[in-house]
């Protein structure tokens, strides 16, 4: 049996202060093919070269990860400003697009961090470029300065699941602890984002898009990390992939 075709959506970077890439971390990429067995293929947030119903037809699912830049505020209404920058709306064209005609075809979607924050934005919802600065907040940012992964990916708080929820149902618990390596997040829920996990400041942590015929969920930790090891982020990526092989096999 082949290999299921997970496209990964990537980000622009400048690379050596030079060279412009288009990049995706290697650790989604290792997700993917450890817990799953997918083969995962980068698509460039490149609006220009992008055909979305051919994206459709070719790939089995998409994994929309985290990534350094904001989504434009001017995507859900905002003004930008410097301080929140950078900003990557190639990226925002072709993630926003992809979400709703994925979703709307019942070809699985996972969002992680940016991800998450791009599906709410897709469907009207709205993001705050700094969590920490809201009342009541705590800073979800990873350490400064910190350069062991160990650290930056420790488990740092709980998140709440909806009893009976998704989440919950998928992880066999309504508390589960989690990494944070985020600043923005989501403000206000879009149309059909339906928020099933909170941290204990009530951030929104798991989403799922109501009334997706196929799996469209989200969250903001980096489920990526260690995620053969850690049970909670294994459990994600195993639902994402059982999403798409029921949907394979059924044409």
């Amino acid at each position: 049996m082949p290999k299921p075709l997970i496209g990964v959506i990537a980000t622009h970077r400048i690379v050596e202060n030079t060279y412009a890439v288009q990049a995706v971390g290697t650790r989604n990429l290792e997700a993917l093919r450890d817990v799953i067995g997918a083969q995962p293929l980068l698509i460039p947030g490149m609006p220009e070269t992008q055909d979305i119903p051919q994206l459709l037809e070719v790939f089995d699912g998409f994994l929309l990860t985290g990534g350094r830049p904001n989504v434009h505020p001017t995507e859900y209404g905002h003004d930008p400003s410097p301080a929140y920058e950078p900003y990557d709306q190639g990226r925002d064209a072709v993630a926003l697009e992809l979400v709703r005609a994925a979703v709307e075809k019942a070809t699985p979607v996972l969002g992680i961090c940016r991800g998450i924050q791009e599906m709410n934005v897709a469907y009207g919802g709205t993001l705050h470029p700094e969590i920490r600065d809201l009342p009541g907040r705590m800073n979800h940012r990873m350490p400064k300065g910190e350069t062991d992964e160990a650290v930056i990916f420790r488990l740092r708080h709980p998140i709440h699941l909806t009893p009976g929820g998704v989440f919950a149902e998928m992880f066999g618990a309504e508390e589960v602890l989690v990494n944070s390596l985020h600043g923005q997040g989501i403000l206000e829920p879009g149309d059909r984002v339906i928020i099933e996990g909170h941290a204990d400041d009530g951030t929104p942590e798991a989403i799922r898009i109501d009334g997706a015929p196929g799996f469209a969920l989200g969250v903001q930790w980096h489920a990526e990390y260690d995620a053969a090891g850690n049970a909670v982020n294994r459990a994600l990526f195993e639902a994402f992939g059982a999403a798409i092989q029921k949907r394979s096999a059924c044409g």
